[in-house]
């Protein structure tokens, strides 16, 4: 069997794992990982494959890449292999634009291409699980918090974390967003570091998501009302259980969930998309639309922290002419 040839752009903390999880499948030839930092030659030694600090030097070598760079770089470099006829797997968020993220999926459906996001928590075995029963949704509350990394400077909380529980409501919910309200403040960065969003849909559903990166202790939770049933994940040990109105009871079952490590199933999604021809010029408009509910949320999030200041201003006018 040929193997796909395929390169990492990006080796810190996340691309380092995809370069390790290529190198482990059978579908992938890792040819060459690439990172502006010399000391990750290392890493290319390790899994015993060269090393590049340039990506154009990478490009003539390989048939798809993973590239796991800072967001603000997603579109220049993404839109190099598209162009160069390679498909491309990018970390979430797509990009920083609707506009870019527009022009990568329309490459990648004019070249045949094959152009999958990051967004891990689909291919997470416990999610998977539960998207089979999640069918008559009436409230979701999702929570995603953690400590804060300086790795993750270029942009906020939403599309840092939240990105990914808009990426899996949008999923669960098949119905268009009536309203929304949403609240954030920046802490550490000049970007919102914990936000909460209220989405409410044409169909009726409702849905409270919080994120924050300033939290010591991570949390990766979902929980689903129905009419006759309550749903709880763990998107971190993959564990979750179905309650259920019985009678005048409430019974508790857990779901039988086979744990998998999330990134080698979407990697091996992604190379089977690529050898199969499933996946080609079928560009992921899954994360387009993620990204543009997180673009209108930030928007969101600034009209109301200006909102909350000027408020706050005139107060303290009205106090001193007092």
């Amino acid at each position: 069997m040929q193997r796909i040839k395929v390169g990492v752009v990006g080796v810190g903390h996340l691309g380092k794992e995809h370069a390790r999880i290529y190198s482990q499948n059978p579908l992938a030839e890792l040819t060459g990982i690439c990172d502006i930092d010399e000391s990750k030659s290392e890493k290319a030694k390790e899994l015993g494959t060269k090393f590049f600090r340039s990506y154009e030097d990478l490009l003539p070598l390989i048939e798809a890449v993973s590239i796991a760079v800072p967001t603000s770089k997603h579109y220049e470099i993404a839109k190099v292999f598209l162009e160069h006829g390679k498909h491309v797997l990018v970390e979430k968020p797509i990009t920083n634009r609707l506009d870019e993220a527009d022009k990568l999926i329309e490459l990648a459906r004019e070249r045949k291409l094959a152009l999958q996001v990051g967004h891990i928590e689909r291919y997470n075995a416990g999610f998977r699980e539960v998207e089979k029963v999640a069918k008559e949704i009436r409230f979701i509350e999702i929570h995603r918090l953690g400590p804060f990394t300086p790795r993750v400077s270029d942009c906020g909380v939403v599309l840092d974390l939240m990105i990914h529980d808009l990426d899996i409501l949008l999923t669960l919910v098949e119905s268009e967003i009536e309203t929304f309200d949403a609240i954030g403040i920046h802490v550490l960065t000049p970007f919102e570091d914990i936000a909460n969003v209220r989405i409410k849909f044409k169909n009726g559903a409702i849905a409270n998501l919080t994120a924050s990166r300033l939290t010591p202790e991570r949390q990766r939770k979902i929980r689903i009302f129905q009419p006759n049933a309550y749903i709880s994940l763990d998107y971190g040990t993959q564990k979750a259980s179905i309650f259920r109105k019985e009678g005048l009871s409430i019974t508790r079952n857990e779901i039988d969930i086979q744990q998998e490590e999330p990134l080698k199933n979407e990697l091996d999604y992604f190379l089977k998309s690529i050898k199969d021809k499933t996946g080609l010029g079928k560009p992921d408009i899954g994360a387009r639309n993620a990204l543009e509910l997180a673009l209108k949320i930030t928007e969101n999030i600034k009209k109301n922290l200006s909102l909350v200041t000027a408020s706050l201003e005139n107060d303290s006018k009205r106090k001193r002419t007092k």
